[in-house]
């Protein structure tokens, strides 16, 4: 099936965003300017414990991504197949970091195709200077006061934080 069977190029980028980092706005930016509409879809995962709330992730999305009018922020917390499909979107971003991450990529674009034979899923290669970045280092280094200024947008720097502050009072 060719690109052109989908009509409006309508990607989405799953993730948990938390939080959203250098890497996630690059693989974002990037995105952008090859699809259409790219909806940012931050996954409602209530087995995992967050720092943000969704509502967090998506403002703070929200917030970095204001300069992109084809970038929209969303949440969902159903299959993937089901919620593109509400979206109307045949085309799944995914960004890959290292060779470790392709894997699993890989069996996840495998198990959503067999699911819906009209998901097509694109993988972007991180820029370089992001590709050991990720939201757990992110946050472990900014739960013992190291500096994360350089790994994420200073808006989420910013929450970050006041999120760690908070929990030390």
């Amino acid at each position: 099936m060719s690109i052109e069977h989908f009509g409006v190029k309508i990607a989405v980028y799953p993730g948990s965003f938390d939080p959203v980092t250098n890497g996630h706005l690059d693989i974002i930016r990037r995105s952008a300017k090859v699809f259409d509409k790219l909806v940012v879809a931050v996954l409602n995962n209530s087995s995992k414990n967050p720092l943000f709330t969704v509502e967090e992730r998506v403002e703070l999305l929200r917030k970095v991504t204001s300069d992109l009018p084809n970038v929209e922020i969303d949440s969902f917390r159903d299959l993937l197949v089901n919620y593109m499909k509400k979206k109307n979107a045949h085309l799944i971003v995914r960004g890959l970091r290292a060779v470790s991450d392709f894997e699993y990529e890989l069996q996840m674009a495998s198990t959503n195709q067999k699911l819906d034979e009209n998901i097509e899923t694109f993988f972007m290669t991180s820029t370089p200077k992001y590709s050991y970045l990720s939201s757990s280092i992110v946050k472990e280094i900014a739960r013992f006061h190291g500096p994360v200024v350089d790994l994420v947008p200073d808006v989420v720097d910013k929450a970050m934080q006041a999120k760690f502050e908070k929990a030390m009072s």
